[in-house]
């Protein structure tokens, strides 16, 4: 998938869930209700960044994009591991 595909594709999800099923992304359905904005802010600026150029480039956008509102949830004075996010590799 070249370039300008991903981008297209990217540009044509309407939701943020159709993103997390397109990359094979498992999700809480709860926490994209509440977290919805910010998640897709995050991915959106991810994107602006590294300008991905195929499948894997993008996805790791996204991951990247719904650990960080996930982090940002635990508590910042207490070193507590990251839980319930379901596409951390920092477990």
């Amino acid at each position: 998938m070249s370039q300008t595909d991903i981008h297209q594709k990217i540009a044509s999800f309407t939701s943020i869930e159709q993103a997390l099923e397109y990359f094979e992304i498992d999700f809480d359905s709860r926490f994209i209700n509440e977290y919805r904005t910010q998640l897709v802010k995050r991915f959106n600026g991810y994107l602006l960044i590294s300008k991905p150029d195929d499948w894997f480039s993008a996805r790791r956008a996204l991951k990247n994009a719904y650990c960080k509102v996930q982090r940002s949830r635990l508590d910042p004075h207490t070193r507590s591991a990251c839980r319930g996010c379901t596409s951390c590799q920092r477990r």
